[in-house]
This record gives structure tokens, sequence and C-alpha cells, in this order.
């Protein structure tokens, strides 16, 4: 008699539990191209409350034992801001430096917002320009606009109009408002240099 009853409580178990999966989506631990989109977006913590904070502890393992830069980076900010885990932006900075010395221009270009800014760190225009620049001379948008804007703003130094304009003005961009701010930007730069200078940032450097 014992052997039934058990056996029922064992298939009513495992109905529930098929129920209750069924219940919750579940969520993949993101690519490399997917986070790295979101990152560009400035969207990936978003993502993560979104997700219901189900992955910290994947990215937690990818940023730590895999030393993946995007993790690495999103786990920083996730710890900076309090993001699914308790807040601690001492060392979410280090991590957020650490993908910065890895090579992550999202990372680069945050770095310089917080230093101009003064967020989470003291305001430090000068270091705020040496970042930015990092980032824009190797290609990263966000970076190339606030970099030519603090040249504009009378920060850095002449010598680096060159660079700054030729990175911008080389720089392939779809979307129109974009490319508007970056001809405005372009333009305002432009009347701080010699004709020849700029003729020459036009070329592209082979």
């Amino acid at each position: 008699m014992k052997q039934p009853l058990i056996l029922l409580l064992l298939c009513t178990l495992s109905q529930y539990a098929s129920a209750s999966y069924s219940e919750y989506e579940v969520i993949q631990l993101y690519s490399q191209d997917e986070l790295n989109q979101l990152i560009n977006q400035n969207s990936h913590l978003q993502r993560v409350k979104a997700d219901d904070c189900q992955l910290v502890a994947d990215i937690k393992a990818h940023a730590l034992k895999i030393n993946e830069p995007s993790y690495t980076y999103l786990w920083g900010d996730m710890l900076a801001w309090g993001v699914c885990v308790e807040r601690d932006a001492r060392l979410g900075m280090y991590y957020i430096r650490l993908s910065a010395k890895q090579g992550l221009l999202p990372a680069i270009e945050q770095l310089g917002r917080y230093y101009e800014k003064g967020i989470l760190v003291e305001t430090s225009k000068e270091r705020a320009i040496i970042y930015y620049r990092e980032a824009a001379l190797q290609g990263f948008l966000n970076a190339q606009f606030n970099y030519v804007r603090m040249l504009i703003e009378g920060y850095g130094s002449p010598v680096d109009y060159e660079d700054a304009y030729r990175a911008l003005f080389l720089s392939i961009i779809d979307d129109q408002k974009l490319k508007q701010k970056a001809q405005q930007l372009l333009s305002k730069l432009a009347e701080k240099m010699p004709e020849y200078i700029i003729a020459r940032a036009r070329k592209e450097v082979m």
C-alpha cells in the first residue's frame, strides 16, 4: 500500500516541478557580440536588471576567471552602481580600470567621462582628455565626439587638433543625427586650424 502512495507523490511533485519550470524563461548568457552592442548602447545594466539578475554568477565567473574584457567591464559597472549586487564603488572602479587596461574602448571612454564630470573620482579635465584621446584615435565614436568637444572648449593642445579632426572626419557614421553632430563639431574645430592642416587631416593615412 505504501509503494503506490510514494509513486503517486513522486509523480505529483514531478508534474508540479515541470509546471513551475515552464513558467520561467531560461536566460542565456550574452554572446560577446551581444554584450559589446549593449555596452556601446550603454544599455548593459538595464539588460541585466531586465533579466531579473539571473546571470550574476555567470557574469562574475566570466569577469574574474575567464578575464573577458567586456564581462570585466560589466561586472565593474554592476559593482560601481549596485546593480543586482551589493554596491562597492571602489571595487567596481578597479574592474572598470582593468577592462580599460585590457583595451576595451567603452571602458576607456567611460573613464574619460567620469574624470570630466567627477563621477566616482575627483574631477580632472586633464586626465579626462587623455582617456578620450586614447579611445578616439582607436575609432570609438563617443570618445571622438568628447575629445573634439573638449579641444574646442580649450582643453588639450593645438598639436592634437589634426589627429582629432582626422579621426572623426574619417569615421563611418550611418545615423543622420550623429553625422550632423560630427559635422558641427568638425566645423568648430576647423575654426582653430589653418586651412592646410584641415586639408591634410582630411586625407586618409595609409
